[in-house]
């Protein structure tokens, strides 16, 4: 080592670091521990904060719809995290109703409760758009 030189130390445990002038770490746990530390003391981004409500959502529509069509009270769904606004597609019907899709698990809502179905291959065709 040159005179010139300082010691580095591991970033996670503080170890004297062994090694390339450019190493932040002194083995691979070290550096996997400090990043995922780093992580959990930042705020959670967009992405995460959208893809688990998608998650709650579907697990609350699943946990309603085990036959593929169920009418269940708003209130019911949304007491449980349920959040209508985060959905992953749509599809409209001949009636022209929309049903909002949380991946293979669609809902209406109507009036006070929400019209609960499960996705079906007929629903692929191409509508027209207007």
């Amino acid at each position: 080592m040159n005179n010139n030189e300082n010691p580095k130390s591991c970033l996670s445990c503080e170890k004297l670091i062994v090694g390339r002038s450019d190493k932040r770490f002194c083995d691979s746990y070290c550096r996997s521990s400090y990043h995922y530390k780093k992580n959990l003391d930042e705020a959670p981004r967009f992405y995460n904060l959208v893809d688990n409500q998608l998650k709650k959502n579907r697990r609350i529509l699943k946990s309603y719809n085990k036959s593929g069509l169920a009418t269940v009270r708003s209130q019911i769904l949304l007491g449980q995290g349920f959040n209508p606004n985060f959905f992953t597609h749509y599809w409209k019907n001949a009636k022209n109703d929309i049903y909002l899709f949380v991946y293979e698990f669609g809902f209406l809502k109507k009036d006070e409760k929400f019209i609960l179905i499960k996705w079906q291959d007929y629903m692929l065709k191409k509508v027209p758009l207007g």
